[in-house]
């Protein structure tokens, strides 16, 4: 499909670029910027730049924030002796969604996945490990796995529990309501609510 313009295609180009976005939906985005105003258009692209340059990874949790420390790793209310590991902010919004979690959260930035080239290194481990270490000590720490029920999810789960063996420290994995090969994001909030109730002590 040639477009009329350069300038468009290199638009649609970048539209195209995002993810679950075809080229058709790249086009029929752009032409509606173009109807707008260029106040609107803008404030759009403002929008993007100023949370690009504002938000940034918790210090303690790696939750996406606008400040050193996220809202939930600063409420005093929450339990900082129970972890909740998620892949990313997506999982930990519908795990909050359900307002039955109480603990604080660890958000790895992915899982492991050698197809993709996504390593141990390429994920917020280590900093996990820390903070395990420092929570071992009170008796009713604990390490929640709330990852995707997928071959990557388990493998993630499982080089973890490696990782975290060496804590006398309890580690559990949500209950599997949540359907094999289905991401956490698309669970409903009951099957949420019962995964994380009847969560089990994850063994390998």
């Amino acid at each position: 499909m040639e477009l009329p313009s350069r300038l468009i295609e290199a638009a649609v180009d970048q539209m195209a670029s995002l993810p679950g976005i075809g080229r058709k939906t790249a086009l029929r985005l752009v032409l509606n910027l173009l109807r707008r105003s260029d106040e609107q258009v803008n404030s759009f692209a403002e929008s993007f730049q100023l949370m690009r340059q504002g938000v940034r990874g918790c210090a303690t949790c790696h939750n996406l924030t606008e400040t050193e420390e996220c809202s939930i790793c600063v409420n005093p209310l929450r339990k900082e002796h129970v972890i909740c590991v998620v892949e990313d902010l997506r999982d930990l919004l519908a795990i909050e969604a359900t307002g039955q979690f109480q603990g604080r959260y660890h958000v790895l930035g992915g899982v492991i996945s050698p197809m993709e080239g996504v390593g141990p290194n390429d994920l917020n481990i280590e900093s996990l490990v820390t903070r395990a270490a420092t929570i071992a000590v009170h008796e009713d720490g604990e390490i929640i796995f709330a990852l995707p029920a997928t071959m990557e999810g388990e493998t993630t789960a499982f080089y973890l529990f490696r990782k975290l063996s060496s804590n006398n420290l309890k580690v559990t994995s949500i209950a599997r309501g949540i359907a094999v090969g289905e991401d956490l994001q698309h669970a409903d909030e009951a099957t949420l609510v019962q995964s994380l109730r009847q969560r089990l002590p994850y063994n390998n």
